[in-house]
């Protein structure tokens, strides 16, 4: 399919080692990778990239966005966010059900399919949602092809939300999949949002979000999720925690019940809403300064097992209003990594964890076949780094639809110098290579 092509001279960040080496790619795959001086025959029929002063990273798996198709494709669409996506180094994106029509259906999911093998631009997966009335689909999901059951445990879009009790663990107990929940308690949230309309007026200002979609409703649904997955033995990772009291529910190691942050709770806290306002409005809320704090404490004491985007573009027009009324969400995808590399700078974490974090655990946890490590006989999905001109984002650079960004205006030390999906250089530093180069399906070794 494709030219050999060999990569010399490049920093390998891979299973937890920083090393000088060499890969050499053939076709769509890893063919070898030589650490050290580099072997004549190496160079034999391969274009070489000469990656000097650079980082080569596993692409990223980014396991949990909100890609509009089918039918909100005025906000973005698979073409849009895929390209947004390998200009940022994620080579796998998994999408999330609550799109219109929602994918709670057989129908749905091959739909969402098929429009992905014409759109993506880089490899990609999905996920089926859970409702009061499919449970007795889930044990019927093709484990190979299906990336897990999303199970809204608080408020939601139509039919999604399932917090009845007998409900949810019918779920726990029908899924022979990974389950990732998002976990919010209705009752807290419904007596949080009657009590700021009765202090603050119908639509609170955005700064109240965290007091309506409170720590409390977290904890509550978190709680509730953890216990069903001990009693019922099923695989359970909750997504996008937001609190440090949560954290006391997951430990390191537990492959079985595991955490996911999202990067925006590893960036902003509630200081940020008086800048930022509705931008960074999303459910669960950005929260305090110690919920930060902690939450990146976890991701270096193996707490938090994976990072995340939840990518949810909005029109900036579906972001007016303040607590109740704008729509909660942001997108996120094609700056995740660099930003994420700002907290290696910070000392927050290494670069080996972070690689760990957004490659490595997002394929181990959810079974993704020969992709996120840099193996020979892997698929070559691998993202070049470095860190030499520093930028400042600006709308020019977005390329997804919604055309903004929280992060406008931040200057950014690192750049994604190329991006490699199925062994193809889809991204150039500076612009996609080949409009017609797509993705495909990824698939799971269960």
């Amino acid at each position: 399919m494709h030219s050999r092509r060999l990569i010399i001279n490049t920093t390998i960040v891979n299973e937890g080692q920083c090393r000088k080496g060499h890969v050499l790619i053939g076709d769509d795959r890893i063919e070898r990778i030589v650490f050290g001086e580099a072997p004549r025959d190496l160079y034999e029929a391969a274009g070489v990239i000469d990656g000097e002063g650079s980082w080569l990273l596993p692409g990223v798996i980014d396991t949990h966005v909100h890609f509009r198709d089918p039918g909100l494709t005025y906000k973005a669409d698979m073409e849009s966010e895929s390209r947004a996506a390998a200009m940022g180094g994620v080579t796998t994106w998994l999408d999330m059900p609550n799109t219109v029509p929602q994918t709670t259906t057989k129908e749905a999911l091959t739909e969402k399919m098929a429009l992905a093998a014409r759109k993506s631009r880089v490899n990609y997966g999905f996920f089926f949602g859970a409702t009061t009335d499919n449970v007795d689909m889930l044990p019927k999901l093709n484990r190979r092809k299906v990336a897990g059951v999303k199970l809204f445990m608080g408020a939601s879009t139509g039919n999604m939300l399932v917090d009845d009790s007998d409900a949810l663990r019918a779920v726990f107990e029908n899924s022979r999949l990974p389950i990732v929940a998002h976990c919010e308690d209705s009752s807290v949230i419904a007596r949080r949002a009657a009590e700021a309309r009765e202090r603050y007026g119908d639509d609170p200002d955005v700064c109240h979000h965290p007091e309506i979609r409170s720590a409390e409703a977290c904890y509550a649904s978190t709680v509730k999720a953890v216990s069903l997955a001990t009693e019922t033995g099923a695989r359970l990772h909750v997504a996008h925690i937001t609190t440090e009291r949560e954290l006391g529910l997951f430990s390191a190691g537990d492959s079985r019940i595991t955490a996911e942050a999202c990067v925006p709770h590893l960036l902003f806290t509630d200081a940020d809403y008086a800048r930022l306002g509705t931008r960074i409005k999303c459910n669960p809320a950005v929260k305090t300064a110690a919920d930060r704090a902690a939450l990146r404490r976890a991701l270096r004491e193996g707490v938090i097992s994976s990072v995340a985007t939840d990518h949810a573009p909005h029109a900036l027009t579906d972001k007016v209003g303040g607590a109740l009324r704008a729509a909660s969400g942001m997108p996120m995808l094609q700056f995740s990594l660099v930003a994420m590399l700002d907290l290696v700078d910070q000392g927050v974490i290494t670069i080996e964890r972070l690689v760990e974090l957004m490659c490595h655990a997002p394929a181990r946890m959810f079974d993704i076949e020969n992709r996120g490590f840099l193996r020979e006989g892997y698929k070559a999905d691998m993202v070049m780094v470095r860190r030499d001109h520093p930028w400042t984002l600006t709308p020019n650079r977005i390329a997804s639809r919604c055309n903004w960004s929280p992060l406008e205006g931040h200057t950014f030390k690192w750049r994604v110098a190329r991006t490699f999906c199925n062994g193809f250089q889809i991204y150039n530093g500076h612009r996609l290579t080949d409009e017609s180069f797509r993705g495909e399906p990824v698939t799971f070794d269960r």
